[in-house]
């Protein structure tokens, strides 16, 4: 399946617009994720731990909108969109959210 950003696939015209389609992931901070990130925050470096949950939340919400998009019988998902919001009390959780809209391409 492609996935892009941008509004088409060069040499490969859209034949039927199927609907936007979204993927979402939501992951709770870890309390000892956040004192090591808090501890390299003081000494440096980068927070390892983070980005690998990051990494895992960000595939696991492009999986469900592939899946979303198979499901509507497309080939494609144009003009994706990536967003990230810290929610929940104090900040504890992460939300990441793609949206896009499934084709069909020729």
């Amino acid at each position: 399946m492609i996935v892009t950003t941008t509004t088409l696939v060069e040499g490969r015209p859209v034949q039927q617009y199927l609907g936007v389609v979204t993927g979402e992931v939501i992951v709770g901070a870890n309390i000892f994720k956040d004192l090591f990130a808090g501890i390299r925050d003081i000494v440096g470096g980068r927070a390892g731990s983070y980005e690998s949950t990051l990494r895992d939340a960000r595939a696991t919400a492009f999986e469900e909108l592939e899946a979303e998009a198979a499901r509507l019988g497309a080939n494609a998902v144009i003009g994706v969109d990536i967003d990230y919001e810290v929610i929940g009390k104090e900040g504890s959780m992460l939300m990441v959210t793609v949206s896009g809209t499934a084709v069909r391409l020729g």
